[in-house]
């Protein structure tokens, strides 16, 4: 059996209640907030990693440098994802 995507079709539209409602409310903020969260990290890891290539000329912190912009950089893009996929199930439920 294939499971579907979005775990909330199984609810019915009509018998939703002002709870249900509050409670998608609250996952949209929610996602919102880990958003800005993933956001958050990739920018430190991207400017901690643009600081070492700059500042520094060791081998090692170049390295470190580079390695930290490209986390940072795949860091950005999960959280887009992720972020995108879950607008979208929330998308469908308050349609």
């Amino acid at each position: 059996m294939v499971k579907s995507l979005n775990p909330y079709k199984q609810f019915s539209k009509n018998k939703l209640i002002l709870r249900d409602y509050l409670a998608v409310d609250r996952t949209i903020l929610a996602n919102e907030r880990t958003f800005l969260a993933y956001l958050r990290t990739a920018f430190t890891l991207a400017i901690l990693g643009v600081t070492f290539v700059k500042f520094f000329n060791e081998r090692f912190m170049l390295c470190l440098g580079w390695i930290s912009f490209l986390v940072g950089v795949f860091i950005l893009v999960i959280g887009l994802v992720k972020y995108q996929k879950m607008k979208e199930i929330m998308k469908d439920i308050r349609e």
